[in-house]
């Protein structure tokens, strides 16, 4: 199993999912990750990454670390700096379309996004709410091709477009699809020579039903037309994704490993959940497995079921434990505290 990997984390992708993967992979197999100085987990987001960003790393004396995957904005050198040359890149991504309205609720607190009553009106006369200078602009448009690193005002020209896919796929050895999770799972697995459990997970950081909206076909056009950009990355490596399942794994494969995933997933929920399922915030009983509610999303989390054995606790627990709890329980074992 490789256990050396950078995962770009994209915003609204699905991504806290991920980071629970490589949590768990990483608490079991007594891995070390680059957490930013101070704790929390952003890697100083919105600003480009810098190796400095991360505690425990000096110039004079470059340490390495197994997994890299908090919020940041990717600069590869400096990625390079705290990562061994044979770490595995790959991020995930997400249709724009959906991206954007789930950014939309999600983000509501920012300066593009507050005034506007709906994502309709935004989407209306965008520059009139948009302002590239603002300190939160960069969730309102092409947020993608920003967390990549890119410019996300910059032209959206047949040249500009490749070079920026280009440089992506210099960079990055998978790119996963959220759309396809299941799928993207298996490759996953497939690339890191990871057993099945490793990759099995419970959907996190996902929004009740009540506070998503339906997209009308001229206001999907309005997102795409937006977010040029992130539409032409998301299809360009939407199509790629495919063309990677048929030549390493093929479409039958794919599907039996898809299948043998959900049914563990299932087993696991039988197991561990109660209710069998996600529940609304103010239903979640244990207070350290609430999720951060953000913006004018409604966040869901899961009840553990009552009375499970030592080790089936455990394991449970660390399905669904939210990022924020996890992060900071991961911390607080790579950096005891020392007693005074």
């Amino acid at each position: 199993p490789k256990t050396d990997v950078v995962f770009l984390k994209v915003h609204k992708s699905a991504s806290s999912t991920v980071m629970n993967v490589l949590f768990r992979f990483g608490e079991t197999h007594n891995l070390t990750f680059a957490f930013p100085v101070g704790g929390g987990n952003q890697l100083f987001y919105p600003r480009h990454f810098l190796a400095k960003f991360v505690k425990g790393f000096s110039p004079r004396s470059p340490r390495q670390f197994n997994i890299l995957c908090h919020h940041m904005r990717f600069l590869q050198p400096e990625v390079q700096k705290v990562v061994s040359s044979s770490a595995v890149y790959f991020s995930i991504l997400r249709n724009p379309v959906h991206l954007m309205e789930s950014s939309f609720v999600y983000y509501k607190g920012t300066s593009a996004f507050s005034r506007a009553h709906s994502l309709e009106e935004f989407l209306s006369q965008p520059y009139h709410y948009y302002n590239p200078a603002d300190k939160n602009s960069h969730y309102a448009r092409n947020l993608m091709t920003f967390d990549f690193g890119f410019n996300p005002d910059g032209e959206a020209s047949a040249e500009r477009v490749q070079l920026v896919l280009k440089a992506i796929e210099a960079s990055f050895d998978l790119l996963l699809i959220s759309e396809y999770f299941d799928e993207s799972m298996v490759l996953l697995k497939e690339i890191m020579c990871w057993d099945l459990d490793s990759v099995v997970s419970f959907p996190l950081n996902i929004r009740d039903s009540s506070t998503k909206f339906p997209l009308s076909d001229t206001i999907m056009e309005k997102i795409k037309e937006w977010n040029r950009l992130d539409w032409e990355i998301y299809t360009h490596f939407n199509r790629t994704f495919w063309e990677r399942i048929d030549r390493d794994i093929g479409r039958e494969r794919m599907q039996r490993e898809v299948k043998a995933l959900r049914e563990r997933q299932a087993e696991l929920a039988r197991t561990c959940l109660q209710g069998m399922g996600s529940v609304a915030p103010k239903e979640i009983k244990d207070a350290s497995l609430k999720p951060l509610q953000h913006g004018k999303a409604k966040i869901l989390g899961y009840n553990l079921k009552q009375g499970l054995a030592k080790e089936t606790e455990r394991m449970c627990r660390r399905l669904v434990t939210p990022e924020l709890q996890y992060s900071s329980k991961l911390y607080k074992m790579q950096f005891p505290q020392k007693r005074p």
